[in-house]
């Protein structure tokens, strides 16, 4: 039976046509690593008090009007109260001085009934001090995420499927799109409801968008340039995207003008369309030999080889099989997500693999998006936060090209969960320290992201590759839908966060035990392959 690889080994590993396609995909990602994390400043909450209107006070009472409440041993002022304006207005015209002649604790207290002032230290302006999401609408600023993720979620179920049933590169490019145009409109949002529509949209094409390169270069990329590619190409195009989003941030302080930048890359970007190929792969499954065979023929031209007079001129592929022509008309057949539910063994697969990426996506967006309490400055601090990827997408890459998939995301998965174990008992003078295994535990959880990507796109075959990543990709996202609020619970246990998510890392890790390996084996293209997979 006629192999794929073997009938385009004649195209070399790493040629000008295969090193186009390595490049502009990985480019592809960068638009990837803006999209998700600009919400650390997008949503961001300034410093911020009651407004106190122009009304004649002293200056004494002008500085006392704001209450002072001890938050975690400090003192602060209150962010959601101040003291009764016509009592404070009235006081302050007798002459009386706060903290001499009146008893500040005895005043009654009232809301921000005039609005809230906002620091501008770090940001001229975020959604929060836009549509003021603080005290009794607090609860809107994680959310703003959640929206986006569940965005995000909605993209990762339909564009599977849609790309296994319309072709890889339609929807890559299609989803690019929306995560451009969106990202812009935003600008123009006048409230914070149009504003989370508009994020949701925006979120369908991040992770579609991701999807489709990564199965897409799969798919026509071979040997180690695919492992290259899978591990460092797209997870190097989207750390750097990330790496980027600080320095962005740092000069468009402005919420608007930093979502105007964002959008520019995949405007640029949308050229790409003529000099990206649709996977000739997935060509073959839907019967579409001459496309396919057009598509190899060019690469040959492009890398200068011969290609041979017959490449898959006598076989075709229907369903899952490559089979005479004469014989597809018995054997196609039209595989969608419940096949992944079917039998025992597929069953199994999925069900852990769901968790791992679930649990990886909860503890890398959590992490992520609370780098901006890291630090006092929180552009150093998402930076941090993104160059700590770099090393673990190398150690991911040198993992999938030396090391078993199954012992490599177990490793990385302890690795990452006994380090958020250990941050609870690092003492209070050693923030540096805890800061130190935060980004160890998220160096962890990013080298599995990477990981899984791959062991998921080896474990599948042709027909269900895309469908499974999508899947996989749409249980991940209710992790990341949740992953706002995680750390939310550290107001009834300071280390709560880290305790759940590093629990659900080593809990995954166990499980991980149970999956087949994939190390060194060619990429199946039957259902049947996959199933000889020894556990």
């Amino acid at each position: 039976m006629q192999d794929y690889d073997d009938a385009t080994a004649f195209l070399g590993h790493w040629g000008p046509f295969q090193q186009s396609v390595f490049f502009l995909l990985s480019a592809s990602i960068l638009p990837n690593g803006f999209g998700a994390f600009s919400l650390v400043f997008l949503t961001d909450m300034p410093s911020h008090h009651c407004l106190v209107p122009e009304v004649n006070l002293t200056q004494e009472w002008n500085e006392a009007i704001i209450p002072i409440k001890v938050v975690n041993g400090k003192q602060e002022l209150s962010s959601c109260s101040r003291y009764r304006l016509d009592v404070v207005r009235n006081l302050s015209a007798q002459g009386y001085i706060p903290g001499r002649d009146v008893n500040l604790t005895d005043l009654e207290q009232e809301d921000c009934v005039d609005g809230w002032s906002y620091s501008k230290d770090i940001y001229r302006s975020t959604i929060v001090s836009e549509f003021d999401l603080v005290c009794g609408e607090q609860w809107k600023q994680p959310f703003t995420s959640t929206i986006y993720f569940l965005g995000v979620l909605a993209g990762s179920f339909i564009s599977g499927q849609v790309s296994d049933r319309f072709g890889r590169k339609p929807v890559l490019f299609a989803t690019l799109a929306i995560q451009t145009i969106f990202s812009f409109v935003g600008i123009f949002a006048p409230s914070w409801t149009v504003l989370s529509i508009i994020l949701f949209i925006s979120g369908l094409g991040q992770i579609s968008n991701y999807v489709s390169a990564f199965v897409l270069g799969t798919e026509i990329l071979a040997g180690n340039v695919r492992v290259l590619f899978s591990s460092l190409g797209v997870c190097m195009g989207f750390a750097l995207g990330y790496m980027m989003l600080p320095l962005f941030a740092y000069f468009l302080r402005d919420w608007k003008s930093l979502l105007l930048a964002l959008s520019v890359p995949g405007v640029i970007y949308l050229p790409a369309w003529w000099f990206i190929p649709e996977s000739p792969r997935w060509l073959l499954t839907q019967g579409r030999v001459e496309e396919a065979e057009a598509i190899v023929r060019h690469a040959a031209k492009k890398n200068k080889v011969e290609a041979p007079q017959v490449l898959f001129e006598d076989y075709n592929y229907a369903g899952s099989e490559i089979v005479p022509k004469t014989d597809i008309t018995q054997t196609k057949e039209h595989y969608n997500v419940f096949y992944l539910l079917r039998t025992t063994n597929i069953r199994n697969t999925t069900v852990t693999l769901c968790l791992v990426w679930f649990t990886v996506s909860i503890g890398y967006f959590g992490l992520s998006l609370n780098t901006s309490r890291l630090h006092a400055n929180p552009y150093l601090s998402c930076f941090i936060a993104a160059a700590v990827e770099v090393p673990s997408y190398i150690s991911s890459w040198l993992a999938l090209r030396y090391l078993p998939r199954r012992l490599s995301v177990i490793c990385v998965l302890l690795l990452g969960g006994v380090s958020l174990y250990f941050v609870q008992l690092v003492p209070q003078g050693l923030s540096y320290l805890s800061i130190a295994l935060e980004m160890l535990g998220k160096y962890g959880l990013t080298a599995c992201t990477s990981l899984i990507f791959v062991y998921t796109a080896e474990l599948y075959p042709t027909v269900l590759r895309n469908t499974t990543t999508g899947v996989c990709a749409t249980l991940s996202r209710v992790g990341s839908c949740i992953a706002p609020f995680v750390f939310e619970l550290s107001v009834y246990f300071k280390y709560l966060p880290y305790i759940l998510l590093g629990t659900l890392a080593i809990v995954s890790a166990f499980a991980t035990f149970f999956l087949p390996e994939s190390f060194g084996r060619p990429l199946p293209q039957t259902i049947e392959q996959m199933h000889k997979k020894e556990r």
